[in-house]
């Protein structure tokens, strides 16, 4: 059974040990959606470094519904925050390129400039940016290469979206975060719509091996391997010198 006070701890002292070794004086930049994976990370950073040395950033892509989310969350945690709006940003770019971007070019160029935006701030501000990218959504490839699937360190990375889940309750956060029905921010859909199962089904067979639907662990065996290439470094060609 899943110990999520434990994990919760270990998870702590892991950033903590990151800080110690790859900047002690600098700050945990978070990428605040609103959401439970945003909010779980932002808290442990909170409680492993102090609300002081963890600054949010809100980037609506014009106007977001649920941005109040993401400010109940800065709130409740009391760390310091900025809203970066990327629309300008994002209408720029694809203004300025001369022929016509296709839909998924569109959907992912937001996620790719707000990871430019948290690391415009974390330089600004001696800081190192987290990722909050959760194992379901990697092992289905449910991110943008280059976009939320990077950052410096990542506390979730091998949690599952129950097991967050556990985790943002043991945190003490918001029923209302945690328990927030995941939408992708990009097109409109959730995630369970887009991906055409459920988060439970992906964790259980994640854990345990287990799905009862064989057309849903086909889809799921052939997602996580057309998308492994997400979780690998860049490869390099390196010649016999």
């Amino acid at each position: 059974m899943f110990d999520a006070e434990r994990i919760k701890n270990e998870c702590v002292a892991w950033i903590k040990k990151f800080f110690d070794e790859n900047g002690r004086d600098c700050n945990a930049v978070v990428g605040i959606s609103g959401g439970k994976d945003s909010s779980v990370v932002a808290a442990l950073c909170v409680e492993a470094l102090g609300k002081d040395r963890v600054i949010g950033v809100l980037m609506p892509n014009g106007e977001q519904a649920d941005i109040d989310m993401a400010k109940l969350l800065v709130n409740h945690l009391g760390i310091r925050y900025h809203i970066v709006n990327i629309k300008a940003a994002v209408d720029g770019v694809i203004n300025s390129i001369p022929f016509e971007l296709s839909e998924q070019s569109r959907q992912n160029l937001p996620p790719r400039i707000r990871m430019s935006t948290l690391y415009a701030v974390s330089q600004s501000n001696n800081g190192r940016v987290a990722n909050t990218c959760n194992l379901s959504e990697d092992w289905v490839g449910y991110a943008t290469r280059y976009g939320d699937s990077v950052g410096d360190f990542s506390p979730c990375s091998y949690l599952t979206v129950q097991e967050i889940k556990a985790i943002g309750r043991v945190l003490g956060l918001p029923a209302v975060l945690v328990d927030k029905v995941p939408i992708d921010g990009l097109c409109g859909k959730t995630d369970e719509e887009n991906l055409g199962f459920t988060y439970a089904e992906l964790d259980r067979y994640i854990r345990e091996g287990v799905i009862d639907d064989p057309d849903k662990k086909n889809k799921i065996d052939r997602m996580h391997k057309m998308n492994a290439f997400k979780l690998q470094l860049m490869p390099a060609f390196k010649p016999e010198l």
